[in-house]
Order: structure tokens, then sequence, then C-alpha cells
């Protein structure tokens, strides 16, 4: 009798996953083992460039010097403080940030983005029961997170409904329609939720003027304008934070993924008045401030600063756009997006088939609507690495096109 084939270290990994773990996910396609600079490879040593640095986190890529030392020098000095005492990482993180933004304002430091937004979303309620003010606005296709409070500000019917009713009173808009913000935004409206750029919607911009506009309605109207850059900040666009491109300060804004360069940490800015909104005791977090993950924020923040890669971010982003767009593709209809946060849009819904296709090829890129695929690599791939993807694109786009 002889024995069936040997199995992989990858299907092993897999099938522990989906026996061991609730079936939210489903079961990822690969198993990594290690990773390093724009490279992961896989349990069973195979190697790929990694486009989308862990859903724009990895903004150093894998295993950088620096977030290595940073990390392992805080984590044997002091690696937890909680929030009834303070430690010099929180500290010096919150007033980093707050020098990045050059306007005055206070932090909460939390450990995702849901947490990020649940803070802003928790002065929104206050800064509204105080006014007078009883309900939100948020964008149709807008993504804030899935725990309760976020995912009330989330318009995604798919992942919302099954789990309504929800906290807020939320009124959803079309995003980058000006007129309907105008309509929906009044005296009534304790704030208005919107991303820069949709990052889950498909890396979806929004037309020229529109923050302007947001900015406008908001002051108009007393409203507050929460900007989730969860995604969008920190170098990922060109810029520290990406509503810098349209010259617009928020009240409040939320930050987290590529913060903290792998290490889970959130921030909740809030400029103004509203950063002093909440009293003793209004909100908090244990691990909020946790010195590791502040230390690995720094880190990651002076080497954006240090080596250049904000301008980087820019030209990178630039030969990978203009790239895909050279090659001409039937499949391909466009790009969107700035810096190192675009999306291939498809001219068809393949974009499944795509993330398939480059992964066999050795390129890890993430299918985000049906139509288009993000790239979000980290902001330390070189030239090199985008042209090899270049050179790869058309064979995988070919091996879809029926």
């Amino acid at each position: 009798m002889t024995a069936g084939p040997a199995r992989t270290a990858n299907a092993d990994l897999r099938d522990r996953f989906e026996a061991a773990f609730m079936p939210n996910y489903g079961v990822p396609p690969l198993a990594l083992a290690r990773g390093e600079g724009a490279y992961l490879w896989d349990a069973d040593g195979a190697r790929y460039l990694d486009l989308f640095a862990g859903i724009a986190v990895s903004s150093l890529g894998h295993g950088h010097p620096a977030l290595v030392e940073a990390v392992s020098r805080q984590a044997a000095t002091l690696a937890h403080s909680s929030n009834l005492l303070v430690n010099e990482p929180e500290v010096l993180l919150a007033e980093r940030l707050l020098g990045l933004l050059r306007t005055p304002g206070r932090v909460f430091l939390a450990n995702s983005g849901t947490e990020a937004n649940e803070c802003a979303a928790k002065l929104a309620i206050k800064y509204g029961r105080t006014t007078g003010r009883r309900y939100f606005v948020a964008a149709e296709n807008g993504f804030h997170g899935r725990t309760l409070g976020a995912l009330a500000l989330t318009g995604k019917a798919s992942i919302r409904d099954q789990f309504g009713p929800f906290p807020l009173d939320v009124r959803f808009i079309p995003y980058g329609d000006a007129d309907a913000l105008k309509q929906a935004v009044t005296h009534e409206c304790a704030a208005v939720f919107l991303e820069p750029t949709q990052g889950e919607a498909g890396v979806v911009p929004p037309p020229p003027g529109y923050m302007t506009a947001a900015r406008e309605i908001c002051d108009t109207t007393g409203a507050l304008l929460v900007l989730d850059e969860i995604q969008s900040a920190i170098g990922r666009t060109g810029h520290w934070f990406a509503h810098q491109h349209d010259g617009v300060v928020p009240d409040v804004l939320t930050l987290a993924k590529g913060l903290g360069g792998g290490m889970p940490i959130g921030a909740c800015v809030g400029f103004g008045d509203a950063g002093v909104i909440f009293a003793k005791g209004d909100h908090g977090s244990t691990f909020g401030g946790n010195p590791v993950s502040c230390a690995a924020a720094l880190a990651v923040l002076d080497t954006i600063d240090h080596d250049g890669l904000l301008a980087h971010a820019r030209a990178a982003g630039e030969r990978l756009s203009s790239g895909i767009q050279a090659l001409g593709h039937p499949l391909v209809s466009g790009v969107r997006g700035r810096g190192l946060w675009l999306a291939m849009v498809l001219s068809a819904e393949r974009a499944a088939d795509v993330q398939a296709a480059a992964q066999r090829a050795g390129f890890l890129v993430n299918a985000v609507q049906p139509d288009a695929v993000r790239l979000a690599p980290a902001l330390v791939i070189t030239f090199e690495q985008i042209d090899s993807f270049l050179a790869a694109l058309p064979a995988i786009l070919a091996e879809v096109t029926p």
C-alpha cells in the first residue's frame, strides 16, 4: 500500500487554523513564516513580494532594523504600564503626532483603528448631548470598523444589517456629493464621519473640493468633522496625513494601521475644543499607550522622516500607477489613489482571480472589491521591486482574461 502525497506545511497550518478559529475569516490562502523588507515567505519556503503590507500596516516592511531595535529595547525596559501610570514613550508619541499635525490638540491612544473610531464617536456623542445635537452623518460604502459603535458609522449593508439596531442614529449620504452632504447636515447633527479617501470601498478618492466643502458645512452648522485616516495616514499617500493634500483641518482625526508598523496601536486626536470634551473617567483603555507599541510608532515616524519616505512614496506610487496604465491591458480600466495607496480598477469583476494569479506568480495583492485590486506596499519598496511586479503583470492579467 503506497502512502499518499506528503502534507505541506502550508496545508497543515491552514487545516489547524480552520479547526481552531471561528469561521469569520474563512481560511486564508497562505500560512506565513517570516518576512524581510518587502518580501514574505510562506510555511513551505515560497517567497512573495508583499504589495499590500498587511492592509497598509507594515509601513517599514518586515523586520526593519529600526523597528526591531525599538521594540526589543522597550520590551526589555518596560512592556506595560496601564492607564493608571505614565510612561515616557506614550508622551513622546502624543507630542510627536501633534507636532506633525501642526495644530493644537489632545491625543487618546488605543490599540486599533476601530477603537480610535469608538473614541471619536464617544467624543461626538458627548458633544451632541451638551449642544442639543442628536444624529450623525456618514458616507455610503464607508468603513470605520466592526464594533457596534464603529459599525453604526460604516455604510456597508452587507456587514451592518444583521447586527442592528445600533446605538447611534446615522444618516448615510453618497460619498463625494457635497450637495447631499449639505442637505443632510443641520444644526441638529453632532458629527460628520468621512474618510479622505474611502479605503475598503476600493481606494475611492473624493472629487476636488469635497473635503473643503465638508469643512465649510461643518463650520456653518457646528457639527464636528471627524476624518478617519486609519489607512491613509503616516505617509501612505505621500503626506503625513491625507487631509493635508486638501489643506483642511478636522475637529477629530483617527489613526492606526501604519502608525505602529506592525505593532497594534490606534490614536484619536481632538483639535481645539474637541480635544477637551472628555472629563476624567469618560473613556479609557488598559493597553492604550502601551510603551512597546508607542516605541514602535516613534521608530516608524523617525524612519519615515530620516529616510525621506514621504517623497519616496510619491515617486514610487507614480511609478507603479503609470506603469500599470502604460500596459494598456483591456482588463485594466484605470488606477485610483495617491502615493503608495492605489487601486488597480478592472473592467470586469475579476479581482479575486487577479489576486489568486498574482499569488501563484509570487506577488501578494488584495481584491478589495470585485472590480478593484488594492496595492499598498511598504513605504520602503524599491523601484526595482515595483518593476518586477510590472514585468509580471501582463502574464497575471492574461491568465484571468477570458
